[in-house]
C-alpha cells in the first residue's frame, strides 16, 4: 500500500496524512509544514540550512552520507627543474650530486679567502682612511633631525 507523503518546506521530513499545515505564501505558492515548530520558524523567515536539525544543514555539512564514494584525486604538476641566472642546469645538478662534505669543504675555503681579501682591503686603506676620516667629519655640521623642543608637533615655531 502506497502513502501519499507531502515534504516539509522546511525540514525536509515526511509529513503523513492527517499532519502537518499547508500554509500558502504571499506568492501564491504553496507549502507544506510538518509541525508548529517548522511553521512558527519559517513564520520568523529562518533559514534552514542555519537550523543544525533540518537536512538543509545535514546536506551542507555532509552528514549522514551512507555510500564513501572514492574521492576525486586532484593531479598536481610534476616540479620541473630550470636554470637560474648565474647556473646552468647541468652545474645545479652537479652540486645536488656532490656529497655535503665535498660542497663544505668549497665554501669554507671560498670564505676564507673572501675574508684573507676583504682584510688586506682594510690593511691597504687603513693608513689613508684614518686621516681622510677626521678631516672629513670636522667640513660639516650635523643637522638635527627634528626642530622643535618637548612635545613640539612638527608645526612652525614661534
Amino acid at each position: 500500500m502506497v502513502i501519499n507523503t507531502e515534504l516539509c518546506a522546511l525540514s525536509e521530513y515526511r509529513i503523513y496524512p492527517g499532519n502537518g499545515k499547508l500554509m500558502i505564501r504571499r506568492d501564491g505558492k504553496p507549502i507544506w509544514l510538518g509541525s508548529s515548530k517548522t511553521h512558527s520558524l519559517t513564520l520568523q523567515r529562518k533559514k534552514a540550512a542555519k537550523l543544525v536539525w533540518t537536512q538543509a544543514w545535514r546536506r551542507l555539512h555532509k552528514k549522514g552520507i551512507t555510500e564513501t564514494a572514492a574521492k576525486k584525486r586532484t593531479r598536481r604538476a610534476g616540479k620541473v627543474q630550470r636554470a637560474v641566472v648565474g647556473a646552468s642546469l647541468e652545474d645545479i645538478k652537479k652540486k645536488a650530486a656532490q656529497k655535503s662534505e665535498l660542497r663544505t669543504a668549497a665554501r669554507e675555503a671560498a670564505l676564507k679567502e673572501l675574508k684573507d681579501r676583504k682584510a688586506a682591503n682594510k690593511a691597504k686603506s687603513g693608513t689613508k682612511g684614518k686621516a681622510a676620516g677626521k678631516s672629513k667629519a670636522q667640513s660639516y655640521q650635523k643637522v638635527p633631525k627634528h626642530m622643535g623642543g618637548k612635545g613640539s608637533r612638527g608645526g612652525t615655531q614661534r
